[in-house]
């Protein structure tokens, strides 16, 4: 049950850096380490997934119930030497007034440890009352140390080690000091994923060295171990693919394609479907599948690679329309879409959706958003028919050109979706979205796009007789 939670006095104050430090410096010390990542995001935990060498799975208030917070964290902290949870934004950070959803109310439902990160630039005295203040906000809350970010140099972490061992009954657990090196590229959606990036593994290794150097992780884990029970069930793990016929789905894996959920991941094989890899940049031709899904990720940043793999785009392009059941979110759509526009350049695309995709400067959708299934749904994504859906959403693109007469998966109540009041484009057997769905209690998407593509293939074999 050792645990400890990440967060920071405000955002950009280099917590998810520190955290991929930690998280790589542990592992390489042999430890077991499972991270978890508040709120929805697949960037950042591609991150921790790639340093822990473990999947980092995301704990959000908004998509998930509190139990399912805990089921969730039960399911995955068994058998470790640590558990690590990266907030997201500020400590006390959140949606609403009361902090019912913020990192503070995420630490208190896991009796976690918090670990202050500050970025200590241009700060000397005055770090003191940030630290005492942030204590004395929330009694529930145990700030059990900082981590120091950003500074200047050696004199710079003498005169803060001073103020705060003066000031302050909170222990220093590390000073970070500047260094550009340990900046991970950034982009218009943030840190950039680690599967874009060839240098990832040589960043992570700089990151757990500077971590190890400048942390005492001996400290860090004495924190963690302090950690109370949470006394949580053991989880028990439910299969329901039994006496069902396995499908097979292809998943759109390479550098423009791979923003997935590990639960989700899961969730395919627990209803009996087998994932295969494709590759949309560099594959020729689509394997023998039942099903496609091409999740969100930075297609504009391989649109020319993309557009040169007509063979591919025609491949897809024809199964499509010949009736194979296929899902799309974000960069999925944008794929699906006639073309991308880009930094004035121009490339087409699979041309299934009849619209055109133009990246913007500041985001078009961004956020938590509400959708509600409309009757034109090809399967089941909420609990119930009548059920709203709790999802998120993140893209800087539009798309533009798209016929009065198109069909709409979702009425769109709160977010933006495709026009500010529709998501969930439908083509024949395939839906495309800008929203991205979590496959959790209130919406079992998943296991409605297998069944739902089970009875595809079914009706198709029964047509050949």
């Amino acid at each position: 049950m050792s645990r400890i939670f990440i967060s920071a006095a405000h955002k950009s104050s280099g917590k998810t850096t520190v955290s991929i430090g930690l998280c790589a410096a542990l592992t390489k010390q042999k430890k077991h380490v499972q991270p978890f990542k508040k709120g929805p995001d697949y960037i950042d935990p591609m991150w921790l997934g790639a340093a822990a060498k473990h999947p980092c799975h995301n704990l959000d208030f908004y998509t998930m119930s509190h139990q399912e917070i805990l089921d969730t964290y039960a399911r995955y902290q068994e058998s470790v030497d640590i558990n690590i949870i990266e907030g997201n934004k500020g400590l006390y950070d959140g949606l609403d007034l009361d902090g019912s959803n913020s990192n503070a109310a995420l630490a208190k439902l896991l009796k976690a440890p918090v670990i202050l990160v500050i970025d200590a630039r241009g700060m000397t005295r005055g770090i003191a009352p940030l630290i005492l203040g942030y204590q004395d906000f929330d009694h529930d809350i145990n700030i059990a140390g900082v981590i120091m970010n950003q500074l200047g140099g050696s004199r710079h972490e003498y005169k803060l080690r001073q103020v705060i061992e003066h000031y302050t009954n909170v222990p220093v657990l590390g000073a970070v000091h500047r260094n550009q090196e340990m900046s991970i590229d950034e982009r218009h959606l943030g840190l950039m994923p680690s599967n874009e990036s060839s240098e990832a593994d040589k960043q992570i290794d700089l990151l757990a060295t500077q971590i190890s150097e400048q942390v005492d992780l001996d400290s860090v884990l004495s924190i963690a171990n302090s950690a109370p029970d949470l006394n949580l069930p053991k989880y028990r793990f439910t299969n329901d693919s039994s006496n069902k016929d396995e499908v097979v789905i292809g998943i759109a894996r390479d550098a423009a394609f791979g923003f997935y959920y590990p639960d989700d991941i899961e969730a395919f094989q627990h209803n009996g479907a087998k994932l295969v890899d494709i590759d949309l940049i560099n594959d020729t031709h689509l394997p023998d599948i039942d099903g496609l899904f091409i999740g969100g990720g930075f297609p504009e940043t391989q649109m020319e690679q993309l557009e040169k793999n007509t063979l591919m785009r025609q491949a897809i392009n024809d199964a499509i329309e010949s009736g194979l059941p296929c899902y799309a979110e974000c960069g999925g759509l944008m794929y699906l879409a006639k073309s991308i526009t880009w930094k004035n350049k121009t490339h087409l695309m699979s041309g299934v959706i009849p619209g055109n995709i133009m990246m913007h400067e500041k985001p078009q959708g961004r956020g938590y958003i509400r959708i509600n299934p409309t009757q034109n749904c090809l399967w089941k994504t909420a609990e119930s028919p009548n059920s709203e859906i709790y999802a998120h959403e993140f893209h800087y693109s539009s798309l533009n050109n798209i016929p009065p007469d198109t069909i709409y998966a979702y009425e769109v109540l709160r977010g933006t979706g495709v026009d500010g009041k529709h998501d969930g484009i439908v083509y024949k057997n395939m839906m495309a979205c800008y929203a991205h769905l979590r496959n959790t209690q209130q919406s079992p998407w998943v296991k409605g796009f297998v069944d739902f593509i089970r009875t595809c293939k079914k009706l198709a074999k029964e047509m050949k007789r």
